[in-house]
């Protein structure tokens, strides 16, 4: 089960590794190339590409609001979300560290605290210089977004295989609106990562930054668990295979079964 759950933490880390360094890198290293319509691309197709990569093995959170929200609407075991954020965390703290020294190898250096490494931010840090009220409302609202889309399209009733596509271009919807406000969050791995190494203002402001991808994350798990509708009776199919699932389940903890009906 230890190595079941490092497999997991593992993926959290190279899929949330991914994200930052595909979306960050492309508003870092290309950003006054591609605009702001390449970058909100950038992060969507990471996103999409790393549904399809590591969601078979954790589901592809990357992101702590997503955690959150999947823990919220009854579709996460508590026990594994202090390794997936720690995991999430951690990628996109070395992401950043690589885009920075990318970044630092061109012709005229970089500096993160002067260029601000795509870090979130707003006042005087916001790309259109939106203050902290109108930047929590949009990281709110858009992580509700985000999340309630993930719950959505991973549900047992949602058509099969579709759920990256949704995913990614939900995240790349968001980024398009997001970018002028903040930078687009909705993830506080994400913006840990930048503001670790710029210092400074963003890690002053980073608060925002996680406190409203939370309340957006959970606000979704709310809503979810509100229009959901109730699961249908299982089959006889379902439910011997649904008992048998257990079984193996209790064996690999050796744990006592429990008789057969």
């Amino acid at each position: 089960m230890a190595s079941e759950a490092f497999r997991k933490y593992f993926a959290e880390f190279i899929g949330t590794f991914v994200l930052v360094v595909g979306g960050v890198g492309a508003a870092v290293l290309a950003g006054d190339r591609i605009g702001f319509f390449g970058v909100s691309f950038a992060f969507g197709l990471a996103l999409l590409a790393m549904v399809y990569t590591v969601g078979p093995i954790s589901g592809c959170h990357v992101n702590p609001a997503v955690t959150l929200g999947l823990l919220l609407a009854g579709k996460m075991e508590r026990r594994h979300v202090p390794g997936y954020i720690l995991a999430q965390c951690l990628g996109a703290l070395l992401a950043a560290g690589i885009v920075l020294l990318l970044a630092k190898g061109g012709p005229e250096g970089y500096s993160a605290s002067a260029q601000g490494l795509g870090a979130n931010g707003f006042g005087a840090h916001s790309p259109g210089q939106f203050g902290a009220g109108t930047a929590f409302l949009a990281e709110t609202v858009l992580t509700f977004l985000l999340v309630l889309t993930v719950l959505g399209s991973t549900d047992s009733r949602a058509p099969v295989g579709f759920a990256g596509l949704a995913i990614g271009l939900v995240l790349t919807l968001i980024h398009l609106v997001g970018i002028p406000l903040t930078n687009t969050s909705v993830n506080p791995a994400r913006s840990l990562g930048p503001a670790v190494f710029v210092g400074g203002w963003a890690l002053e402001q980073l608060w925002l930054f996680i406190v409203a991808p939370l309340l957006g994350g959970g606000l979704a798990a709310a809503v979810y668990r509100m229009v959901r509708r109730p699961e249908e009776a299982l089959t006889a199919a379902q439910a011997e295979r649904a008992l048998e699932s257990e079984r193996a389940e209790r064996l690999a903890l050796r744990l006592p079964t429990e008789p057969a009906p």
